[in-house]
């Protein structure tokens, strides 16, 4: 991660000391969402991520135990903190960049604050539709790039989301979700 402190001939500015300050603020904030997205024992040694303004992704905390966080994505109407371990960070980079998920890499998520997506049919509606409502779903869990455990669970567009169900069936992105309350 780039310093936020700004440093000319070994002495910290004024200026970028209010600036740290401000963004260190800022930082523990998205910390604080992003680690209410898993238990504690997961989310306090987690690398802990975050978009900035143009979309990119900033590390906010080096991890220990190879899981990731991010926090609230503001965008969207509910709460929405995620973590999860390293297959599943490869799948959601494939998710976003719209390519192949990796083969043979079952991942697993948590998302214990909920969740809110545009459609539980397409993985890139980003405001509900003629049949694609929000789908707003309360403390669960994920698998990833598991297709073959999801057999028989429900592929609905609203899905009940008290029970498990599949979110984007159909689609290389389709993954289980597991309500946990």
């Amino acid at each position: 991660m780039e310093s936020l402190l700004t440093v000319t001939s070994g002495l910290v500015t004024a200026v970028s000391l209010v600036a740290a300050s401000a963004a260190f603020a800022d930082d523990a904030d998205l910390i604080k969402s992003a680690e209410s997205a898993a238990p504690a024992a997961v989310s306090a040694g987690a690398t802990i991520y975050a978009a900035d303004a143009s979309g990119a992704m900033r590390t906010l905390r080096e991890g220990t135990n190879g899981f990731w966080c991010m926090p609230d994505n503001p965008a969207t109407p509910g709460p929405d903190p995620m973590c999860g371990d390293a297959n599943s960070m490869e799948w959601a980079m494939a998710w976003i960049g719209k390519t192949e998920p990796p083969k043979g890499k079952v991942g697993f998520m948590y998302m214990l604050a909920g969740g809110t997506d545009a459609s539980n049919t397409d993985p890139y509606a980003t405001a509900p539709s003629e049949g694609n409502n929000w789908v707003q779903t309360g403390p669960h869990v994920m698998v990833v790039n598991a297709m073959d455990v999801m057999a028989g669970y429900p592929e609905d567009a609203a899905p009940d989301t008290s029970r498990p169900y599949v979110m984007w069936a159909g689609t290389p992105y389709a993954h289980l979700m597991i309500p946990v309350e």
